[in-house]
């Protein structure tokens, strides 16, 4: 009896997962029995870099944030994961450590799949191997044109992307992160971030509420600077 509430714990943490998305409730059991689920409170570090690989950390709820550290020991913010978003599935394919640091920037639970029986399961369920490489893909060509706004695009430019990228065409942004982490993954510090976001405030392009909360007015004026 505990053995089946487990699994049906384990289900729960599963279903919301896009990659799981087709599977029938007998295959999602077969996944689900290969996966414990673990909860991290905000600031509590999922796993560090360089630590062994070979798992799948798939989130359930919060939210969570991928940064690798320089050799000054400055923090560089890759990208924050949200629910139903899977960490650490390179190392599944080489025998490679983890390489970038996985943080709680919320209360979170996170399902962790045993590595080798999950590749077992990819091959015996195509459509999760083809999920996967399909949101890899997804992930690469996101990384790429980061590296290409990074290296030809100003800074007024990467913030007016980034801002109308997190709009996702609302008129209403709410940060997912702090404008530290922000700042980090755009590649600019926290006092250039806060300066530009007050130069478009000024501009009219934008309202500022509070310390997360962003109002689009004029997206036509963020998509002239973007594509400038």
């Amino acid at each position: 009896m505990n053995h089946f509430k487990q699994d049906k714990d384990h289900i729960s943490c599963l279903q919301n997962v896009p990659i799981f998305a087709n599977l029938n409730h007998e295959e999602m059991l077969e996944i689900a029995q290969i996966a414990i689920s673990r909860s991290f409170k905000k600031g509590e570090v999922v796993y560090w870099a360089d630590d062994k690989g070979g798992t799948l950390f798939v989130l359930h709820s919060g939210m969570l944030k991928l940064f690798r550290l320089t050799a000054s020991g400055k923090e560089q913010v890759l990208r924050v994961v949200g629910t139903g978003e899977f960490i650490g599935e390179l190392t599944l394919f080489s025998s490679l450590p983890l390489s970038e640091n996985a943080q709680a920037l919320e209360d979170s639970v996170v399902c962790i799949l045993q590595g080798t029986r999950f590749k077992q399961l990819m091959a015996k369920y195509t459509s999760i191997a083809f999920k996967v490489m399909d949101e890899l893909s997804r992930r690469l060509e996101k990384a790429e044109n980061r590296i290409e706004a990074i290296s030809l695009s100003s800074v007024t430019q990467r913030l007016a992307r980034t801002l109308l990228e997190l709009s996702e065409g609302k008129p209403e942004i709410v940060l997912p992160m702090t404008k530290g982490n922000l700042a980090s993954q755009l590649s600019m510090s926290q006092e250039t971030l806060s300066r530009k976001l007050t130069a478009l405030q000024e501009d009219g392009l934008i309202r500022l509420e509070g310390q997360r909360k962003i109002i689009i007015r004029n997206r036509a004026g963020l998509e002239d600077i973007n594509f400038d």
